[in-house]
């Protein structure tokens, strides 16, 4: 009888070893997989392979304890019942471990799934501002406005004196032939480029000139009142 009890519990015991042993494979199968779906859930998985290692370690020295007191019948028997005990405890952990992890994965995977509309709403969004801020360019760029910088008062008193030759023969080359750009003028009046800017900004800060800055570079034009007096002075003069 002794002996039949021993081979039932050395039964057991194996069987319980390669129970646990099944399942810490079928786990590990799982949670490879898992990781393969969602890297979301390793926290879980870390904290259970943790948790069963613990309990596997408790099973192994449980173990060890039933073969060194198999002689003891009564001993080993409820040993034994404690075994079986812990399994059904441990089997019910890992189902519940599985369905909470299968929760888990399903919310997760819904709240990915949210975002990832969110972002399409978002970028769609983005998508429509850009072109209609394209289409707004376009529209600016086909109907450009033309912008007159603020003219300086023209100070009559002051209108003829102290220009030089030059000054007066770019003020009627403005008057007979319309407004000009300063490379133009350079051209017409032979010279430099840095001394026909000097000249031009004289005159316009003189209040000789207007000038329009809707692109570069800038286009200068006789003031009306200016064209008037030179004009005046023309036809007295002849």
């Amino acid at each position: 009888m002794p002996d039949l009890l021993l081979v039932l519990l050395s039964v057991l015991l194996g069987t319980t070893i390669v129970a646990a042993v099944e399942y810490y494979r079928q786990l590990r199968n799982a949670q490879k997989e898992y990781e393969k779906a969602r890297g979301a859930v390793e926290d879980i998985v870390l904290s259970f392979n943790r948790q069963f290692k613990h309990e596997a370690e408790k099973l192994e020295a449980l173990g060890y304890k039933i073969e060194a007191s198999a002689s003891k019948a009564g001993s080993a028997l409820r040993k034994g019942e404690e075994l079986d005990g812990m399994m059904r405890a441990l089997e019910s952990r890992i189902a519940a471990d599985s369905e909470d992890r299968r929760t888990n994965i399903t919310t997760r995977l819904a709240d990915l799934e949210r975002k990832n509309a969110d972002f399409v709403a978002s970028q769609e969004a983005i998508t429509l501002k850009i072109t209609s801020l394209e289409e707004q360019a376009n529209q600016f760029k086909l109907s450009p406005e033309t912008h007159l910088e603020g003219v300086i008062p023209l100070k009559r008193e002051k209108a003829m004196a102290q220009l030089t030759n030059t000054e007066v023969a770019v003020l009627e080359l403005l008057v007979s032939e319309g407004a000009k750009t300063a490379p133009e003028i350079k051209e017409r009046v032979k010279l430099s480029r840095e001394h026909t800017a000097r000249l031009m900004k004289k005159l316009y800060e003189g209040g000789y000139l207007e000038r329009e800055t809707a692109k570069i570079p800038f286009k200068y034009s006789v003031k009306k009142e200016m064209e008037k007096l030179l004009k005046k002075t023309e036809s007295e003069a002849t």
